[in-house]
This record gives C-alpha cells, sequence and structure tokens, in this order.
C-alpha cells in the first residue's frame, strides 16, 4: 500500500456485558486491538454472543503516525507499559450498542479525547508495534531544549510581569 505517512491497519474487537452489576444494564469496553487481516472484512460483525457477553470486530480503522505527536509517542513507550488508546461510543438511545471510534499510541491525543469527555481504554501493544513505533519516533523526536527560568525577583524592574 502507498501511504504518505506510516500507518498500520487495525480492527478492534469490542466486548459487551449484560447486567453487569445492578446499577448497569450493560457494560461496554474494548477487548482487543487486532493488526488488520483481510479475513476480517470490512463491516463489523458478531465473533461471539452467549446472551451475557457479546464479541464483536469491527475492522477497518487506520493508525498513521504524525511527526507533530512525537512527544505523546515517546510519553507512551517510555510509560513502562505501552498502550492503544481506544476511543469509543455509545448510543445514548439503545445503551446496548456500543462502538469504537478511533485508535492512537499518543498520550496526548488520549488526553484531548478525554478533556473532551469521551470514553477512552487502553490495551497493551503488542512488541512488534512497539518497535515500529520507537523506530519511527527515534527518527522523528527531538525533545525541546528546557530552559532554565530566572526568577522575577532577580530582573529588572522594567523586565518584570504584571
Amino acid at each position: 500500500m502507498n501511504r504518505e505517512r506510516p500507518g498500520i491497519e487495525l480492527a478492534v474487537v469490542m466486548e459487551r456485558e449484560a447486567a453487569p452489576n445492578r446499577w448497569e444494564d450493560w457494560q461496554h469496553r474494548p477487548a482487543e486491538v487486532l493488526l488488520y487481516e483481510d479475513a476480517f472484512g470490512t463491516e463489523p460483525r458478531v465473533l461471539r454472543d452467549d446472551g451475557r457477553f457479546r464479541r464483536t470486530l469491527h475492522p477497518g480503522f487506520n493508525l498513521d503516525l504524525f511527526r507533530d505527536e512525537c512527544e505523546g509517542y515517546h510519553l507512551n513507550l517510555t510509560s513502562g507499559a505501552p498502550v492503544w488508546f481506544v476511543m469509543w461510543r455509545s448510543d445514548d438511545e439503545d445503551r446496548s450498542r456500543a462502538w469504537p471510534e478511533i485508535v492512537s499510541v499518543s498520550y496526548h491525543e488520549a488526553g484531548r479525547w478525554l478533556d473532551a469527555q469521551e470514553h477512552v481504554d487502553n490495551l497493551p501493544l503488542p512488541a512488534e508495534v512497539v518497535t515500529w513505533l520507537q523506530a519511527f519516533n527515534d527518527e522523528h523526536y527531538r525533545p525541546e531544549a528546557k530552559q532554565r527560568r530566572r526568577p522575577a525577583s532577580f530582573l529588572p524592574p522594567e523586565q518584570r510581569g504584571p
């Protein structure tokens, strides 16, 4: 596949649990993020439904890497346990329905989603994806040099802020 920027194709498996406790009728969560295979097809499909648990495969996600997100990738890679971030939504009218919207590996992007009060869960990043992401980050990430700020009391009065 000819791409302008590095990327991979993914599928997300969402899990739905019926009546997980006495306060909820349904509970949703991403169960897996899989590297895409042609056998997945292009439409969501139920993999398992025993009445209590339902697992649905949602193919067709692209994860493209961007140079301006390298700091977020770096934070994920150096966290000790790199993860996928999966943003998902549920139907306000029919709480039994939920679906993934987007997948990322950037802490900053996940933070923006959380600030917007979206549902965001994480799942462990496989070693092969960690290696791929690390190679991209090694090539493109340049941390900003830290500059020491002098306390205002050491500046002349005309240079001090209000």
